[in-house]
């Protein structure tokens, strides 16, 4: 009976030193490489917004608070400028940039987390509006999510219909409560003619094509 036990013993032993020898040889990442397959806040993806972008209303944002789950969701921004968070209740986002968000939820979460790490990710730009309106071939609502001048904005729009009047093309622009007419004479730009006509669009222009 001793022989027997003394076999499977033996084989054991055999059989974990090999499986020691192949780890062993087996080549391991080294630390920096395991970190870094670690997932990180921020690895979510969102619109590219414009350089002079500032949050504003219907806007939806991503809030990631690192390893702190109850603290992260998507929030879209109320017609009054706030939005709604976990523990942090109501806090201004209208009118800030992501990164100046980022900072006060950042000093808001310092209340309830030890050195808070936040993500804030710009998922839809609902805000930064352009009405298109009269003859062209789509009219409506059309996203400003990058620089876009007249022409391009009519361009998307599907390009004036036969009955428009390329010479009396209008942007009506508000601001500070002032409202202004820039006039767009299409033939003109189309031809490299009066590019000044040709400006860049601001959220909340409208463009008339009569």
């Amino acid at each position: 009976m001793k022989a027997p036990l003394s076999l499977a013993l033996a084989l054991l032993v055999s059989s974990t030193l090999g499986v020691q020898a192949r780890q062993a040889t087996t080549p391991q990442p080294p630390p920096a490489a395991r970190q870094a397959a670690q997932p990180t806040p921020g690895t979510a993806k969102g619109v590219d917004a414009p350089p002079d972008y500032v949050i504003g209303p219907d806007d939806v944002l991503d809030v990631i608070v690192w390893r702190e789950k109850e603290l992260s969701t998507d929030v879209k921004v109320r017609p009054d400028g706030k939005v709604s968070l976990p523990l942090l209740n109501d806090v201004q986002a209208a009118g800030l940039t992501p990164e100046e968000f980022r900072l006060a939820l950042t000093e808001a979460a310092a209340k309830f987390v030890e050195d808070p790490s936040v993500t804030v990710i710009v998922k839809q730009i609902n805000s930064r509006m352009v009405f298109v309106m009269g003859e062209v071939v789509k009219p409506g609502t059309y996203p400003l999510t990058a620089p876009t001048t007249v022409l391009q904005m009519l361009a998307l729009a599907g390009g004036p219909t036969t009955y428009a009047k390329l010479d009396e093309i209008g942007v009506v622009r508000t601001v500070g409560g002032k409202t202004t007419r820039h006039l767009f004479n299409y033939k003109d730009v189309t031809r490299g003619r009066k590019m000044e006509q040709n400006i860049v669009l601001r959220p909340g222009d409208t463009v008339i094509v009569p």
